[in-house]
């Protein structure tokens, strides 16, 4: 009578081959997960100042045509982010503070690139190469926001 007896369990190089397979699957998520964030919050970013483009639009209408100058963009009280953007309190002025995300954005009027949660906005330019500006008419505007996964500012105007 010649039994073999199996033990039940699992062996060292089975349990080893298993904790070392989790271990590849966390370390892509690790790797893959700042990337993917980096990028929602550029299309975050993105939709921002898609937002504030379209109501300047809105402003223009309203407004023969004539887009927002430097002054009225960051204005207190009666300024564009006030009345368009629907800003109010701490949001006056130049303050702008994105009412989906709640991402909360500096608007500036100035020609220097945008820093971090800054939205630069330019008047009688137009968007040109690498997110730089270029000549246009008074009638044409500029907004650039910087992202994370470019070197260049996003740019959008409204040709």
């Amino acid at each position: 009578m010649n039994r073999q007896h199996k033990d039940k369990g699992f062996t060292i190089i089975e349990v080893v081959l298993v904790l070392a397979i989790a271990g590849l699957i966390f370390l892509m998520v690790f790797i893959a997960l700042p990337a993917l964030q980096r990028g929602q919050r550029d299309t975050q970013r993105k939709d921002d100042v898609s937002r504030i483009n379209t109501q300047i639009s809105n402003y223009q209408s309203s407004n023969r045509g004539d887009i927002p100058s430097a002054n009225q963009m960051t204005a207190s009280g009666t300024g564009f982010v006030t009345k368009y953007l629907g800003g109010s309190g701490s949001q006056a002025g130049s303050e702008y503070k994105d009412p989906k995300g709640g991402t909360g954005y500096t608007i500036t009027t100035t020609n220097a690139e945008p820093t971090d949660n800054q939205i630069n906005y330019q008047v009688g330019v137009v968007c040109g190469t690498d997110g730089a500006t270029a000549p246009g008419s008074a009638r044409n505007y500029v907004l650039r926001v910087k992202l994370e996964n470019q070197t260049a500012p996003y740019c959008i105007d409204n040709r």
